[in-house]
């Protein structure tokens, strides 16, 4: 790439980018033809070329043809590369990303849909709404497009009937409007015989709408990309003398010479010193911003170390950032995708290992029905909602919010297996300004997690025990610490009272502080399960805000986490007072005591609830230890939800 080549002109940015789709044979490639015939935007001798060579194998002529690059592709029918053809209008211009229709391609409207700002969707009016047509348009949906017209094509082939259109209208339209689709447009057309698609036709007169290309017309350009928060991904680092210049794309907002820009996911710093340009023939104008759409260069002041993958944002408005999300994901591959299995996932240009780690329901693209839940893989042509996890963090957005920032694709080695967009994070975006200092950052060992489990044969869990005072909680943290280890399983304690005497030692016991030692507690922890232990915290917790938020913190991770309520009633947990606390604050010597008067707030869904009052302890150990085996295998995926012990 050569520094300034790219960045597109006001005209090229107004261009509008649409993906056409449609079931095999409804005609796709016949109205691509078409509208270059009657815009006048083909080559000169294309049009008599293709003539010519239909004469000579006694074939009729056929605007498809006009597609068809390649001899073995007019053999087949069928187009079989995603290709971007332009054309234009008297309006502006156009670039079709031609979507093939056809089973076996599928995978070729996740790549070519990826960056569309409309859709015409083809439905054949002899033919009707097809399965094709149904996972089309949920495929639109996932993608995000927003401005989407249906053409009810060859309608020459039922005598331009009204009541076909009609009714093929009304069953597209009760399937799309669940899943969040509706068209602008619905228009009855003949690519064939250029009926409705430059101008009305005598045949549908009955029809009062726009034509195809005054549908295209009226599709907005999305300039409103300039108003969203600023996403510039970086495609490449040149070096050019001391400069290290950031080449990459801004997708949407914009950015000026003197701007701060973060660059996440490591969240680095530096302003905006210049754009570069460079030019063969004579010196550019220059150039002081950039906005969505354009393709630059820049240089910052300070000479941060930045990478290929990494966006950047102003300082006020960044990106979400983390370990794990739920995503929507259309799979595409003739071979399944596996839970816990490694594959290659693609968010702009950031290319991570990542695997699913939770399937949560299976949908049929076609009936919207749903077909299963919680299994461990998910088929060809299957929409699942699903738990995502990459290796490393990674920068996003919701799709909700940005849909360009909010898509990805998996991979299965050099194959696109599927793609789709992320709804919403699993944990508080981490945003610009919430670490304290901008001059530190988290370092990423060669040891992984996963390497860690191999190696010790399970994975790193947290396992809260909350409850009163005198439930049992400390009782039952040594007896688990001890059978995890007779079991080879590294366990550890992290006993309320024993983090006081260091960790927490100049924290004292009001509300603020015993939030701090909450806090605290649960960052090491994360840390301590990120290392590979099933780390025990004994702790009242009283407040469920507050052990939310080690769940929360877990989670971020992708550690494990079980909270285990420690159930005895406060009469029981008086009799037994084995440190003389509750008597001491029923004579008034201690104040604030969870239970007397300071609020302990039960866990409302734990994933294991001990009533320690009325099992024997052995019990007890015994739903806890299954648990903690569970959590901690390795085998298994993250625990969510209740977790429902055998006895």
């Amino acid at each position: 790439m050569n520094v300034g080549d790219s960045i597109f002109t006001n005209s090229e940015r107004e261009r509008l980018k649409i993906v056409i789709v449609g079931h095999v044979d409804h005609g796709k490639s016949t109205l691509i033809g078409r509208l270059f015939y009657d815009t006048n935007s083909l080559p000169d001798g294309k049009v008599e070329a293709i003539q010519k060579a239909c004469d000579a194998e006694g074939m009729e002529f056929e605007y498809a043809f006009l597609l068809d690059a390649l001899l073995e592709e007019q053999e087949q029918n069928i187009t079989i590369d995603t290709t971007q053809i332009q054309f234009r209008t008297a309006k502006r211009g156009y670039v079709i990303i031609d979507a093939p229709g056809h089973k076996e391609f599928l995978k070729n409207m996740i790549t070519g849909a990826a960056n569309a700002d409309a859709a015409l969707l083809l439905i054949d009016a002899n033919e009707g709404v097809r399965e094709q047509s149904k996972r089309h348009g949920y495929l639109l949906s996932l993608l995000g497009i927003k401005q989407v017209a249906v053409i009810v094509n060859k309608m020459d082939l039922v005598n331009y009937s009204e009541e076909v259109f009609d009714r093929i209208v009304s069953e597209y339209r009760a399937f799309l409007k669940p899943i969040g689709v509706e068209p602008r447009h619905f228009i009855p057309a003949s690519a064939k015989q250029g009926k409705n698609i430059a101008a009305d036709s005598e045949e549908l007169a009955w029809f009062k709408g726009l034509s195809v290309l005054a549908a295209l017309d009226s599709f907005k350009t999305p300039g409103a990309q300039e108003e969203l928060p600023l996403r510039f991904v970086l495609q490449d680092i040149y070096r050019f003398d001391e400069r290290r210049i950031l080449a990459g794309r801004i997708e949407t907002g914009s950015v000026s010479v003197g701007d701060e820009l973060v660059f996440w996911p490591d969240r680095k710093r530096s302003r905006v010193r210049s754009f570069e340009t460079w030019h063969r023939e004579a010196p550019l104008p220059v150039k002081t911003s950039a906005s969505a759409g354009e393709s630059v260069a820049i240089t910052l002041e300070e000479q941060i170390f930045v990478e290929r993958g990494q966006v950047a944002s102003h300082a006020d408005d960044g990106l979400a950032e983390g370990r794990e999300f739920h995503a929507s994901l259309f799979w595409l591959d003739q071979e399944s995708i596996y839970l816990n299995q490694p594959y290659t996932l693609k968010l702009g240009t950031q290319a991570i290992e990542a695997r699913i780690v939770k399937i949560e329901r299976v949908i049929d693209s076609s009936t919207l029905q749903v077909i299963g839940a919680n299994r461990d893989r998910i088929e060809r042509h299957e929409v699942a909602e699903v738990v995502i996890r990459p290796r490393k963090p990674i920068a996003f957005d919701n799709a909700e919010r940005i849909t360009v920032t909010g898509r990805f694709i998996f991979q299965q080695g050099a194959r696109i297996g599927g793609g789709g967009i992320i709804h919403s994070a699993r944990y508080a975006p981490v945003l610009a300004g919430a670490v304290k200092s901008a001059d530190i950052e988290w370092s990423v060992g060669e040891v992984t997690r996963e390497l860690r489990a191999q190696h010790f044969g399970h994975r790193g869990a947290v396992i809260w025990l909350t409850g009163l005072s005198g439930s049992g909680k400390s009782t039952l943290a040594v007896s688990l610490e001890k059978s995890l280890l007779q079991r080879g399983i590294g366990a550890y304690i992290l006993d309320g009272d024993n983090v006081r005497y260091g960790l927490c030692a100049d924290l004292d016991f009001s509300l603020a502080d015993r939030a701090e030692n909450i806090r605290r507690v649960g960052e090491v922890a994360k840390l301590m399960a990120d290392a590979g232990l099933v780390v025990i915290g004994a702790l009242i917790s009283p407040l469920k805000a507050e052990r939310d938020q080690i769940r929360q913190l877990c989670q971020n991770e992708g550690i494990p986490f079980a909270e285990v309520y420690v159930n005895a009633p406060l009469s029981v947990c008086e009799q037994r007072d084995p440190k003389n606390l509750y008597k001491k604050a029923r004579a008034g010597q201690l104040n604030g005591f969870t239970g007397i008067d300071s609020p302990y707030e039960s866990p409302s869904a734990p994933e294991l609830e001990l009533h320690t009052d009325l099992e024997p302890r052995e019990a007890s150990l015994a739903k806890l230890l299954e648990l903690s085996l569970n959590v901690s295998d390795m085998d298994m995926p993250p625990l969510v939800g209740p977790f429902t012990p055998v006895i």
